[in-house]
């Protein structure tokens, strides 16, 4: 349903992404990828919103390159310039996207999770953001200092973004006056892809999906 596209960031330079449209005139998500890459697994997520009347674009944040392998992903992931794809890439596909005048949400998984906290945080075209079990490091962004609508997914068997930290999470945004939307799933990390047989789980996709597009509806349309 997509097709790969060049978008320009707000430094001037250029970054590609697959880019899911549903129609001019309707409101947009941005998908940010887990740390594999932007792999086909999130080139469907972009397709699914595209079919569920969202257009979707999701920025490639390592030019190109997808992996299956822990090891390298983790490589890939430690050497992303974090404020650098909030600023620049995360803030581009914002600006990209609102060009038509329309609402623009930004959602993502694992380190994408991360980095929208950090987009609802930086990026002021942003009007909701979505966080799939992921949480930056303080230092590039505070949950405290979120001000769009937010939710979150996280997994009770996780032991990367752990149910303390979504506890610390929303301890932290609501001791801020902010009133989050946090689902907890007994899952594990990760229960979202369909493409990873050993951790997802269908009934809790489909609950954090249902709820995720009854949060959208209500937030930019």
């Amino acid at each position: 349903m997509g097709s790969k596209i060049e978008f320009n960031r707000p430094d001037g330079g250029r970054i590609g992404g697959y880019y899911a449209k549903a129609g001019a005139g309707r409101p947009s998500v941005i998908v940010i990828q887990e740390w594999w890459g932007l792999n086909d697994q999130i080139c469907g997520v972009a397709d699914r919103f595209a079919r569920a009347g969202y257009n979707a674009l999701a920025p490639d944040l390592y030019a190109g390159r997808v992996t299956q392998d822990p090891d390298e992903a983790n490589h890939l992931m430690t050497g992303l310039d974090f404020p650098g794809a909030t600023h620049q890439d995360l803030r581009g596909a914002a600006q990209h996207l609102a060009a038509d005048g329309n609402k623009v949400a930004v959602m993502g998984f694992c380190m994408g999770g991360a980095l929208t906290i950090a987009a609802a945080v930086h990026v002021p075209e942003l009007s909701a953001a979505v966080c799939f079990y992921g949480i930056p490091p303080a230092e590039l962004a505070s949950p405290a200092d979120i001000k769009v609508p937010f939710q979150a997914h996280f997994a009770n068997q996780d032991d990367w973004c752990t149910p303390a930290a979504a506890d610390g999470l929303e301890k932290t945004m609501r001791d801020a006056g902010r009133d989050p939307e946090i689902f907890r799933y007994d899952a594990g990390h990760g229960f979202f892809n369909e493409r990873r047989a050993d951790v997802y789980d269908a009934n809790c996709a489909t609950q954090a999906w249902e709820r995720m597009m009854s949060f959208l509806g209500n937030t930019i349309g």
